[in-house]
């Protein structure tokens, strides 16, 4: 049994999910998320409709890796990054709850965490993440001890 709407359909799903976390891969390079990460996803996706995409893949997956290494090389850096993971997690669990906004806020109060528990569903997941790979990346590079690529 093939894919639903034939090879046409899966070749734009494809090309939307690939784009899509390419995107958003490079929106996560300069904002809050895991951009390397997003964009290997969005290559590996891509890959399978283009030479180009595949021949990517590897020099992307050296330099995230190396990134990975290079956020536990120090425990200063494991403590901060452990302390920005849990922040991201706070932060989204405020989003949840939604309290009113507080007497100092300066703007209107529709102006206070805007997006609601959507935005903070996102940024809890983030947090998840965050800590995921930053526990997969000291287990790795640290206890492990592989060499950094």
């Amino acid at each position: 049994m093939g894919f639903p709407g034939g090879r046409h359909a899966k070749r734009i799903l494809l090309e939307i999910v690939g784009w899509t976390l390419i995107l958003a891969g490079i929106a996560a390079l300069v904002l809050p998320g895991p951009g390397l990460l997003m964009l290997f996803a969005g290559l590996v996706v891509l890959s399978q409709q283009y030479e180009w995409a595949e021949r990517r893949l590897e020099p992307v997956e050296r330099m995230a890796k190396r990134a990975a290494a290079e956020g536990v090389e120090t425990w200063w850096r494991v403590a901060l990054s452990t302390l920005g993971g849990l922040a991201i997690l706070g932060f989204g669990v405020l989003w949840i709850v939604d309290p009113a906004a507080p007497g100092w806020w300066p703007v209107r109060d529709s102006w206070w965490l805007v997006g609601g528990p959507a935005t903070g569903i996102t940024l809890v997941l983030s947090g998840f993440i965050a800590l995921g790979l930053l526990a997969y990346s000291y287990r790795k590079y640290r206890v492990q001890g592989d060499p950094v690529p």
